[in-house]
C-alpha cells in the first residue's frame, strides 16, 4: 500500500504542477498563490485513493473524493473558510486540462486496442460527444435566457 500511496503522490503531484502553470498561464493566477489550493486537492484525492483501498465496499475512488472535498468545504466544518478560499484560486480548466491530455495520451498508446473495438465505437463516442455539447448548450441557453443575461 506503501508504493500505492508513493505511485499517487508523484502522478498527483506532476498533475498539480502542470494545473499550477495552466492555471498561470491561462487565469493569470500566480503559482504561489495556487500552492496552497493545489496541495488541499491532492490531499483530498490522496484521502479518496487510501479509503478506495481500505474500504472493502466496491466503491469508485472518485466518490470518495468527492464526499470528502464536499465535506471538509462544508460551511460547518473547521477550517473551511480557508479550503474555499486556497481551492477557489484554481480554475476547473486548469485541472482538466492535464488530466485530459492524460487520457489521450494513454488511448494513443493503445491505439490498435482501440482499433480492435471497431468503426461502431468510434461512431457511438462521436455520437456521445455530440449529444453532449448538444445537451450542455441546450442547459446553458435555458439557464442564461432564465437568469435574464441573454
Amino acid at each position: 500500500m506503501l508504493k500505492n500511496i508513493q505511485e499517487w503522490t508523484l502522478l498527483l503531484v506532476i498533475f498539480g504542477f502542470t494545473a499550477i502553470l495552466g492555471n498561470w498561464a491561462g487565469y493569470d493566477v500566480m503559482p504561489l498563490e495556487a500552492i496552497p489550493g493545489m496541495i488541499v486537492l491532492i490531499l483530498i484525492c490522496l484521502a479518496g485513493f487510501i479509503l478506495h483501498k481500505l474500504i472493502p465496499i466496491d466503491f469508485p475512488s472518485v466518490a470518495y473524493i468527492a464526499i470528502i472535498g464536499v465535506i471538509v468545504s462544508m460551511p460547518w466544518m473547521p477550517g473551511s473558510e480557508q479550503v474555499v478560499a486556497w481551492t477557489s484560486k484554481i480554475e476547473l480548466l486548469a485541472l482538466a486540462t492535464p488530466i485530459l491530455a492524460y487520457a489521450g495520451i494513454s488511448i494513443g498508446r493503445s491505439w490498435t486496442d482501440f482499433m480492435k473495438l471497431g468503426w461502431k465505437t468510434i461512431v457511438i463516442a462521436s455520437l456521445v460527444l455530440l449529444g453532449s455539447f448538444i445537451g450542455s448548450a441546450l442547459i446553458a441557453e435555458i439557464v442564461l435566457r432564465f437568469q435574464g443575461i441573454i
